[in-house]
């Protein structure tokens, strides 16, 4: 009996041990294609932390006729190696504009990440139920809209996508300009699923939280549950790096807003950056040691509010 009870709590430590390795990562420094710098965050990066807004591109899939944003080739490899860089557990694979409807690049490099990841696809109203389906099962969770760059469903038809989601979970992700979203207001409101606002909303600076798309998302994440993804602090950003100080001041009035709605994204392979101008995305990991600097918001905003929103 003896044996028996020691043979049972070896195999107990041993799984407790096997489960542990497979949701600690940890973060080192090393070169990441389309990544500046080499250097780990700073940060203390908790396990199963998720990035929750990243693109794959890959030449063997054609671009959507309408896309201008054509960027060379970022692979699941080249991914896995800035997850090894920042010690990130879980990621959120973002259909981007480049192939607008046609998911099969999505499908394929979720399927190849595995269990850890999540995606989100972009359709249109034709959308049958057996194809959200069959998306689910595969980890797909939401559908993006944009109107910043051509590509993908046109606006008209968040509406009838998001009724034919609804019963799946999943929610809208919204890439828009903050004037945008204040003409949006009445549609967002209307719909029967939540909002995930692409990079802190694009809120222009210098008006930043002043702006009056931050009241809109601030109703919506009240009545409506929406979030805002902390991603893309490079992209409109007119103090710049390293501090990125004018988008900071965006994501900390966010978080004094509602910390328990918010996401953070890496925005890698950063599309919109030219090659040799590219971030470091240790650095914008980093910025939540100024946007949220207790260790306790951090660990909500990579590990905890990302689970709620992905069913991770």
């Amino acid at each position: 009996m003896i044996t028996l009870i020691s043979r049972r709590h070896c195999l107990a430590l041993l799984s407790a041990v096997a489960a542990l390795g497979a949701t600690t990562h940890h973060a080192f420094a090393q070169p990441v294609p389309w990544s500046s710098g080499t250097a780990a965050p700073s940060i203390a990066v908790p396990p199963n932390a998720t990035d929750c807004h990243h693109h794959i591109y890959d030449s063997r899939f054609p671009p959507a006729p309408s896309a201008t944003l054509r960027p060379p080739d970022a692979s699941v490899d080249n991914y896995r190696q800035l997850q090894r860089r920042l010690g990130l557990a879980r990621n959120v694979v973002v259909q981007p504009s480049t192939y607008g409807t046609d998911n099969r690049l999505l499908v394929e490099s979720v399927k190849a990440f595995g269990n850890n990841a999540r995606g989100i696809a972009m359709l249109d109203a034709t959308v049958t139920t057996d194809e959200i389906k069959r998306l689910h099962a595969i980890g797909i969770r939401g559908v993006r809209f944009g109107t910043r760059l051509p590509g993908g469903a046109p606006i008209d038809d968040l509406a009838p996508v998001a009724r034919k989601i609804a019963e799946f979970g999943w929610h809208i992700q919204l890439v828009s300009d903050g004037d945008k979203i204040v003409e949006l207001k009445d549609t967002l409101e209307g719909l029967p699923v939540p909002v995930v606002f692409d990079h802190m909303g694009h809120l222009p600076e210098p008006a930043g939280p002043d702006h009056p798309a931050f009241g809109v998302i601030a109703r919506l994440i009240e009545t409506r549950g929406a979030w805002v993804k902390l991603t893309g602090a490079y992209i409109l950003s007119k103090s710049g790096a390293p501090t990125y100080a004018d988008r900071n001041r965006l994501a900390r009035a966010f978080v004094k807003l509602a910390a328990e709605r918010l996401v953070w994204g890496s925005d890698w392979p950063h599309p919109t950056s030219p090659a040799d101008a590219k971030p470091d995305d240790a650095v914008l990991l980093d910025l939540l040691a100024v946007s949220a600097p207790d260790a306790k918001l951090q660990a909500q905003i990579l590990v905890d509010n990302p689970a709620a929103l992905y069913g991770f």
